[in-house]
C-alpha cells in the first residue's frame, strides 16, 4: 500500500460525494410551480447546481425571465421547506464512495465535508445515508456566516481546525471548490464525473478523476 501524505481529506457534497440532482431538482421545481413557472427538465438540473440552493433557484428563474427580490423570498422559503422533507429520496453516494471512505479511515486519515449546502441539510442527508460517522467535521455554506462560504477559504480552514490540524487535500467538482482550495493553498482533485460548471480539465485542479475508485491512487501520487 502506497502512503497518502495527507492528514485530512475534504469532500464537497453535491456532485462529488453524493448524486443529489434529482432531490434538488424536485425542490427547485416545487418552488417554480408555486411561482407559476415551468419546471426544469431532469436532464437540465445539473447545470444549475453550484453555490447553494439560493443561487440554484435564481438561475432557474433567470432562465424564465427573472423575478423581483420580494417575489423570490417566498419561493426560496418554499424550496427550503420542501427540501428539508425530501432531501434523501433519490440521493445516493456515488459508486465506490463508501469503499474509499473506509480505506481512508483504515489509514487513519481524518475526513471532512465542506459544502455550500446548509450544514443542517448536509448533516441530515449524511445521517440518513449512514455516512455521517465517517466525518470529523461537516462544514456547510452557513457554518462560517455570511460571505464566508466557498469560494472563500474559510470553510477549509475551519475543517482543518476541527479535524485537529495537519496537511489537507480537497476533492470537489466545481470552480467554487477549486477557488476555495487555491485560496487556502491546499491541493485539489476535481471530480470530473460531477456537476462541473466548466470542463473538468479547465477547472485548474491538480488532478482530475472520472470515477470515485480513482481517488485513492491520485491521492497517493500527490
Amino acid at each position: 500500500m502506497t502512503a497518502i501524505r495527507f492528514d485530512i481529506i475534504g469532500f464537497d457534497l453535491d456532485g462529488t460525494l453524493l448524486d443529489t440532482h434529482r432531490d434538488l431538482g424536485a425542490a427547485v421545481n416545487h418552488a417554480l410551480v408555486l411561482g407559476g413557472r415551468k419546471p426544469v427538465e431532469v436532464e437540465d438540473i445539473e447545470a444549475l447546481i453550484g453555490g447553494g440552493a439560493k443561487i440554484m433557484l435564481k438561475r432557474a428563474l433567470e432562465e424564465q425571465g427573472g423575478i423581483s427580490d420580494e417575489d423570490f423570498r417566498p419561493l426560496y422559503k418554499a424550496l427550503l421547506s420542501y427540501y428539508a422533507e425530501h432531501n434523501a429520496v433519490h440521493t445516493r453516494p456515488y459508486a465506490g464512495a463508501e469503499a474509499v471512505l473506509r480505506d481512508l479511515a483504515d489509514r487513519g486519515i481524518a475526513m471532512a465535508v465542506v459544502t455550500n449546502k446548509f450544514e443542517s441539510f448536509a448533516q441530515d442527508i449524511l445521517t440518513k445515508l449512514g455516512l455521517a460517522g465517517h466525518f470529523a467535521a461537516i462544514i456547510g455554506g452557513d457554518t462560517m456566516g455570511k460571505g464566508r462560504a466557498k469560494p472563500e477559504p474559510d470553510p477549509i480552514y475551519e475543517a482543518i481546525a476541527r479535524c485537529g490540524g495537519g496537511s489537507f487535500a480537497f476533492f470537489g467538482d466545481s470552480s467554487y471548490d477549486v477557488a476555495a482550495a487555491r485560496a487556502a493553498k491546499v491541493p485539489v482533485v476535481v471530480a470530473g464525473y460531477g456537476y462541473c460548471d466548466q470542463p473538468p480539465h479547465e477547472l485548474g485542479g491538480d488532478a482530475v478523476v472520472h470515477g470515485f475508485d480513482q481517488l485513492i491512487g491520485v491521492l497517493e501520487s500527490l
